[in-house]
């Protein structure tokens, strides 16, 4: 078996002991952004498996829109990234 050589760690161990690895992160030609893909790629980002910048360039995130999800996450949890939600979780 041969393994691709990467960047940074193969897999990390999420604070629930749950263990994340790169194949966790949606493919890079995602275009329909549900909540447990957002979830997913704050995740590897937090924890250490991707980096923000190679998470930017792999997903075509501007820095904002990306920040806006980390944001939600840390404020209410990852039920605020979901779009039938934004209502219930924007800032007033």
């Amino acid at each position: 078996m041969f393994l691709k050589k990467v960047d940074g760690p193969r897999a990390v161990t999420l604070a629930d002991g749950t263990v994340m690895t790169r194949a966790d992160l949606p493919p890079s030609d995602t275009r329909r952004w549900v909540a447990s893909r957002k979830a997913a790629v704050v995740r590897g980002v937090l924890y250490g498996l991707i980096s923000q910048e190679d998470a930017l360039r792999k997903y075509g995130l501007s820095e904002e829109e990306f920040g806006s999800w980390v944001s939600a996450v840390a404020d209410h949890g990852e039920d605020a990234l979901k779009a039938t939600a934004l209502k219930k979780y924007r800032q007033p």
